[in-house]
């Protein structure tokens, strides 16, 4: 168990590195989860630590109610929302932002509209928004899960707030982070020059389980 914890700390603290890297984070703000395999446990970003500065050390180890289990510092303010979501999805990863075009969906309480084929094969539809929560205990995280509850889309945009997203490890979840600023700024540049033109449901669903089942490299039989 011990190796699993220090293998899923060095994955979280290096993919801190690409939210940096795609612009979805300022100062210390944002964060990376990971649920450790076959444990009631989870990694994740301790708070107010600088992304310059952060090691696998830093990672900290909480149960799934949100306390510290092992780890000097002080685990991220949004642990509580981390571990609400552990504890109702099965998801291996959560991911935090507050990226700039994805947050100003939230400043306008809008979902983000499925205008665009990278919208459909990635989140299988609109990026829903989920309500406004005051950060400190799980109320984000109720809202996170109550809003992908029977949504294809791995990313929620909280009111107000930001981005969530989910997978089915730390490095999904990034993804899907990424790709929802991606899609929230082309969005959002499109409806400056006229109104968005949502593709039809049908052809999302098409769409979306083409990607999902033929995009990427595949494991070939002998």
């Amino acid at each position: 168990m011990n190796s699993t914890v220090e293998r899923l700390r060095e994955q979280v603290c290096a993919l801190h590195a690409e939210l940096v890297r795609y612009g979805l984070v300022a100062w210390t703000s944002g964060n990376v989860s990971g649920r450790v395999p076959g444990a009631d446990l989870f990694v994740i970003k301790p708070s107010g630590v600088s992304y310059d500065e952060l090691t696998p050390e830093h990672i900290v180890v909480c149960d799934l109610d949100g306390e510290l289990v092992e780890g000097e510092l002080a685990p991220s303010s949004d642990t509580a929302a981390h571990a609400y979501v552990y504890r109702h999805m099965d998801v291996g990863g959560v991911v935090h932002t507050h990226s700039p075009y994805a947050s100003a969906w939230a400043a306008r309480h809008e979902a983000v509209p499925c205008a665009l084929t990278a919208m459909a094969d990635e989140f299988g539809g609109e990026i829903p928004l989920g309500p406004f929560a005051l950060i400190g205990d799980d109320s984000i995280g109720r809202g996170i899960v109550e809003t992908l509850s029977g949504h294809r889309s791995p990313a929620v945009i909280m009111a107000n707030h930001g981005v969530f997203s989910v997978g089915a490890d730390p490095r999904a979840a990034v993804k899907a982070a990424v790709m929802c600023e991606d899609v929230a700024r082309t969005t959002h540049l499109a409806r400056q020059l006229g109104p968005l033109v949502p593709i039809p449901e049908a052809e999302v669903t098409a769409l979306h389980d083409r990607y999902q089942q033929v995009y990427g490299q595949r494991t070939v039989s002998a």
